[in-house]
């Protein structure tokens, strides 16, 4: 398997879709990155050359943030979003949508499975 920038990438896929399993780097960016080292992007993973490679980890590092770095950039913005206590801090922190959608029918992806609660069914009063 080719490694860019410290990634193992699919060698069976076109390099136009295997550079987008790199962290940060989705279909404008992988496209920008073939156009400027000139490699065709229906060309293999597995068919690049060494030096073919090297143009596309250089470019990489040096021009995007990617991986670990982009990680941590964003751990960062929320962490710091937390710490004024501003209204998208206060919806992480909560685990609720932070982007206004809605969350009475939907948003389990961000509240988590149903929490059933008793109710009064049966009680007579």
């Amino acid at each position: 398997m080719p490694r860019i920038v410290g990634v193992d990438i699919p060698e069976r896929k076109p390099i136009r879709y295997a550079l987008r399993y790199i962290h940060g780097i989705g279909p404008k960016h992988a496209d920008e990155i073939l156009e400027r080292t000139g490699i065709d992007p229906s060309k293999r993973a597995f068919e690049l050359s060494e030096n073919e490679i090297a143009m596309v980890s250089t470019l990489i590092d040096s021009e995007y943030v990617v991986e670990g770095a982009l990680r941590r950039q964003v751990a960062q913005n929320i962490s710091r979003l937390r710490e004024i206590r501003c209204y998208k801090g206060d919806r992480h922190r909560r685990g609720l949508p932070v982007h206004g959608q809605r969350t009475k029918c939907n948003a389990r992806t961000r509240k988590g499975r149903k929490k059933t609660v008793a109710g009064k069914k049966g009680v007579k009063g």
